[in-house]
């Protein structure tokens, strides 16, 4: 041979796909079974599944005694945030709702004042109803003893349950909260891409507590003393810039490079970070990857400042081609909205970029086809129908043939969208509003509880031993 072939790099976690799935290779390992103590077989798939990311699917089967288990867990890493979902249930066709909870969510059925609390269930794929059929699985698995050790308190579980199974039969609504400190939950919108007024989604900033239950800790609290200084010369990820060796100014000149893991095949490759100044607006972070093993391509944008006094609702009328080509920076918090469409995209969902109208589009685009990928096959003949009518919508408008009104809202103020007169003059398509943030957004956002002025007094206070 002239050459020797390289050797294709394995993705970890593969995509969920039915086409490839003669592909998707599972690990087997022999392991104890709980129901008989004899051995049975696990059996481990390393995935990925859109709204949940990298995810480790295992399944436990007994041969001897017929025990069955499957559970799942994140491959991926935590989010940066907690999620809390409330859900109102209505109907009988909202039991049908996918539901992705993982092992920290816990599950608050608000009407009965009854909540699974988190890690006492495994995460898995479920629906509203299985949830609500595995509690009573629960409930009655120990209630053939309880009833002759403990007959009233068997009788008291016997009418909740029934409660539990009316719940299924919608004689009247019902709210479940799911909260998740990891932030890797999720259930089903069924009006997708149309927001969902039965459904209440925040994020939260996790506690010092909830970050040690998931195995995050600060370099302090790793380390009871501070770590000895690293000889110079040692080759390190990251060194150290002395102090005043790299002015700011040199900074907005220079492309920094810094190795990391690629999002999609976990290979090797490097993130590429520049700040750089859009005009008119603010300074900003742009940072790009490229993976030579996978060819993928991202980039993310965060804002250069801090969060703005007020915050920023832009509204935008796309009338032509002209109009697809205006610069947008879309921040993280930013809140995308189009009414002719009415699609709504929650904060987060496209992370940050700097991008243009028609990149805008076409994001939300490939970000609906692979988050409903996982559900397509199993979703009613009603939600393929809207799907596709909005798809159909969504390409006339990428094409140029459908007049749009794109609104971005964002409580922290850093989106922006370009205008199209240079000399200064209005823009009669670009509309901006600037608004005093409500309690909930600054919450959100953490500002409620943040000290910027005479923050050095509390730490001054601690220390002399002054209590009020």
């Amino acid at each position: 041979m002239a050459a020797a072939e390289s050797a294709e790099v394995v993705e970890i976690f593969p995509k969920l796909n039915v086409d490839d799935e003669p592909e998707l290779s599972t690990t087997e390992i022999e392991s104890m079974c709980v129901n008989c103590y004899e051995n049975g077989t696990t059996r481990l798939l390393l995935t990925q599944i859109p709204f949940y990311k990298e995810v480790i699917i295992m399944s436990f089967c007994c041969e001897n005694c017929g025990y069955q288990n499957n559970e799942i867990q994140p491959g991926g890493e935590m989010a940066p945030k907690g999620i809390r979902i409330q859900v109102k249930i209505d109907k009988l066709k909202d039991l049908n709702r996918r539901v992705v909870k993982s092992d920290y969510s816990s599950v608050r059925i608000e009407e009965l004042d009854f909540e699974i609390p988190a890690k006492s269930q495994k995460g898995e794929v479920t629906t509203i109803e299985g949830i609500i059929d595995r509690v009573v699985r629960g409930l009655d698995q120990d209630q053939p003893v309880r009833r002759i050790q403990h007959p009233e308190a068997a009788e008291q579980i016997d009418k909740f349950t029934d409660t539990l199974k009316e719940l299924k039969e919608m004689k009247k609504p019902f709210t479940i909260t799911i909260k998740d400190i990891s932030g890797n939950s999720f259930v089903e919108n069924p009006l997708a891409p149309q927001s969902d007024p039965n459904t209440t989604i925040s994020h939260f900033v996790r506690d010092k507590e909830q970050n040690h239950m998931l195995g995050i800790f600060t370099q302090e609290e790793m380390n009871d003393k501070k770590p000895e200084k690293k000889p110079e010369n040692e080759d390190g990820l990251l060194k150290m810039i002395p102090e005043g060796s790299w002015p700011l100014e040199e900074l907005h000149g220079e492309v920094l490079q810094f190795p990391t893991n690629c999002p999609e095949c976990k290979a090797d490759c490097e993130t590429n970070m520049k700040v750089t100044t859009i005009p008119h607006f603010k300074e900003v972070v742009i940072m790009a990857t490229v993976c030579d093993n996978c060819g993928l391509r991202t980039n993310e944008v965060k804002p250069g400042g801090g969060i703005e006094e007020k915050g920023v609702k832009i509204e935008v009328s796309v009338r032509g081609r002209v109009d697809f080509s205006r610069d947008v920076l879309k921040s993280e918090s930013c809140h995308l909205h189009i009414r002719e469409l009415e699609c709504d995209v929650g904060a987060g969902a496209l992370g940050g970029r700097f991008t243009t109208i028609e990149g805008l589009l076409t994001a939300i685009r490939e970000q609906l086809v692979e988050s409903i990928g996982m559900f397509m096959d199993s979703n009613d003949a009603e939600t393929k129908e809207r799907m596709d009518k909005f798809f159909g919508q969504l390409d006339d408008a990428i094409a140029g043939n459908k007049k749009l009104t794109v609104v971005l809202d964002d409580p922290t103020g850093n989106s922006y969208v370009q205008s199209l007169n240079d000399d200064g003059s209005p823009d009669e398509a670009l509309r901006i509003f600037r608004y005093h943030r409500s309690h909930d957004q600054n919450e959100e956002l953490g500002l409620n509880d943040m000290k910027t002025e005479n923050y050095g007094e509390d730490a001054e206070d601690v220390k002399e031993g002054k209590t009020e």
